[in-house]
């Protein structure tokens, strides 16, 4: 058994599972009260993820969540060892629509980066964007906003529609969406909103993020 995962039934080479990554257990919750046991598995992170760029490789290897996140995977253990037979098809980034949401997305990108950059390569690693809140009014079905500029935008504008009463919804978080917005917007595959995360955007978390090497640097050691 491996700790914090919930798993789904169906995980092997050649099988579509998906595996949600989260923070914390509010959101684990939320997500497993929506998710298709099936196929999509669940993995609370508990705090900030360690940057894997600046730790030893010892103490990266130490690590109690990424043992855990490595064996869920059914990666090979270690730093930068080759890939084994995944458990997983695609591994989804599902955080919470702030600044710690961003800045732990960066940080599991250093990781993988670091680790197990053929992820990246093969397009197996999601950013699964959760809405930042909602504005409901009287002209019809809620309006999403996806950050605080578009939500402000979203305020403004059924505002000035005559007559109209504005419900303004800010989402702190993925247990504060409504169940079934959560699973339209951010686990079912056929609706939600992700995009396949790159090398490119690793080395971006990286140059804004930092580490003792440079996104060259690490890939030329690579």
């Amino acid at each position: 058994m491996i700790p914090g995962l919930i798993d789904c039934a169906a995980h092997a080479p050649g099988v579509d599972a998906e595996l949600f990554v989260v923070e914390g257990l509010s959101a684990a919750e939320a997500v497993i009260a929506v998710r298709n046991p099936s196929f999509q598995a669940v993995m609370p992170i508990q705090g900030k993820p360690l940057n894997a760029l600046r730790a030893s490789p010892g103490r990266l290897q130490s690590n109690s969540w990424f043992a855990s996140l490595t064996d869920a995977l059914g990666a090979a253990a270690g730093c930068a060892l080759p890939l084994g037979e995944l458990r997983y098809g695609r591994v989804l980034l599902l955080l919470d629509p702030d600044a710690d949401g961003i800045h732990i997305g960066a940080l599991l990108q250093m990781f993988f980066y670091r680790c197990m950059r053929a992820l990246f390569e093969r397009g197996q690693i999601e950013i699964v964007h959760a809405p930042w809140g909602e504005v409901r009014s009287a002209s019809g079905a809620p309006f999403l906003a996806y950050h605080e500029h578009e939500f402000q935008q979203l305020c403004r504008r059924e505002s000035k529609i005559a007559g109209t009463r504005v419900e303004r919804i800010r989402h702190r978080g993925l247990g504060s969406i409504t169940p079934s917005l959560l699973e339209r917007t951010c686990i079912n595959p056929r609706t939600r909103t992700s995009r396949v995360l790159t090398i490119g955007d690793a080395e971006a978390a990286i140059a804004v993020f930092g580490g003792e090497r440079s996104p060259r640097e690490w890939a030329n050691r690579a």
